[in-house]
């Protein structure tokens, strides 16, 4: 059995435990074997390069990437226990009431954490993939009422640990806090070694577990760690636009996706945590593949029905481009959006309305909001 890390007495709350201490990647004595991952990584490969090809079948990839980030953004926090939903999401950025306006805000806050790593990134001047560009996503994640006392932005200056009331009976209990700052240069020493032989995704697997394990910040360890993934496929080149939703597949599979985590840390077991995530990456790659072709053929076939309809005209057009995403709306801002006068705005509702493309929501003869309720439901499944 290979050992993946070491033990250092941690005091407190006035009781010393037993803090784990991570190897530094990648795995050693003995080194991964290949057999577990050679051929689950082409599929890895294959299912990413097919995503991408099949973006081309909707007339805008900002449609895609506005649904997909979304997706991602919903269920990495799910994982953590918000109750948000998608629709919850969509009315949110409607100006429409919600009520776990806290969840919605968690939601959002990645959002933004994910939109400034991606543009640091792609920026040629921007600043690589590093700890300070996680804490600077960190004080994004964290910024807000839940957020406050958690040192937003900054890397833990006491021990924590995951599950139990005290370190004492913890499931796991991470790094001491002084070791936290040298074993991230490890890992940020990793990611950008342009000798390391092991391919992108297998070293995706690797630095998200270790990230994981040296638990960096006092709270949001699991969203960021998550967001890394999607960081490392762009830095690598892997995907040309986030149109996957890993956290789909790892919220489906949670106990075994901790078990997988707790398993490295205590039998060393590195290629079964290997196997299960790059059959994840197959996995949620076809799955966003399914609902790409799914969202064309609804708006393709909406798109007829509408250039078929005789009281269709230019605004109603305009208007269905903008539904993929504004998928819930009031008749003021297709307004503003379209730039127009409130009654060629209604006419245009209207006529949507009729086909039974959009939806009216409150049943009242004034302050109406409309759904797109087929794209919703098919970006939900």
């Amino acid at each position: 059995m290979r050992s993946t890390g070491t033990y250092a007495i941690s005091t407190t709350l006035g009781e010393p435990v037993q803090a784990f201490v991570p190897n530094a990647l990648p795995p050693a004595k003995p080194v991964l074997a290949p057999e577990c991952y050679v051929e689950a990584n082409r599929a890895a490969e294959l299912a990413l390069a097919r995503l991408s090809g099949v973006a081309g079948l909707v007339p805008s990839v900002d449609w895609l990437l506005y649904s997909a980030i979304r997706k991602e953004a919903l269920l990495t926090s799910q994982i953590e226990g918000t109750q948000a939903t998608l629709a919850d999401l969509f009315d949110e950025e409607a100006g429409f009431a919600v009520s776990n306006t806290d969840d919605v805000e968690e939601v959002t806050n990645y959002l933004r954490a994910f939109r400034l790593v991606q543009a640091q990134l792609r920026d040629p001047a921007g600043l690589p993939l590093s700890v300070r560009l996680l804490c600077d996503a960190h004080r994004l994640l964290l910024d807000g009422a839940r957020g406050n006392g958690k040192q937003p932005g900054e890397l833990r200056r006491s021990q924590n640990w995951i599950g139990g009331t005290r370190p004492g009976n913890a499931v796991f209990v991470p790094p001491p806090p002084e070791r936290v700052p040298p074993l991230l240069a490890d890992l940020e020493r990793f990611i950008h070694d342009p000798a390391q032989p092991l391919p992108p995704l297998v070293k995706t697997a690797l630095i998200h577990l270790q990230f994981e394990t040296i638990h960096s910040f006092l709270d949001g360890n699991g969203r960021i760690g998550r967001l890394l993934i999607a960081a490392l496929l762009e830095h690598w080149g892997l995907l040309p636009e986030p149109l996957m939703y890993l956290s789909g597949y790892l919220k489906q599979h949670q106990t075994e996706y901790y078990r997988r985590l707790s398993n490295v840390r205590l039998e060393g077991d590195w290629e079964g945590w290997v196997a299960f995530f790059l059959e994840g990456v197959s996995t949620a790659a076809q799955d966003a593949e399914r609902n790409i072709v799914a969202i064309a053929t609804l708006l393709a076939t909406d798109r007829r029905s509408l250039l078929a309809a005789p009281k269709a005209g230019p605004s109603s057009y305009r208007l269905f481009e903008m539904l993929p995403m504004m998928p819930r709306f009031t008749i003021d801002q297709v307004r503003q959006r379209l730039a127009t006068s409130f009654p060629t705005a209604t006419a245009a509702v209207k006529v949507l309305e009729d086909l039974g493309i959009v939806t009216e929501l409150t049943g009242q003869k004034k302050n109406r909001s409309y759904s797109y309720a087929a794209y919703i439901t098919l970006l939900a499944e």
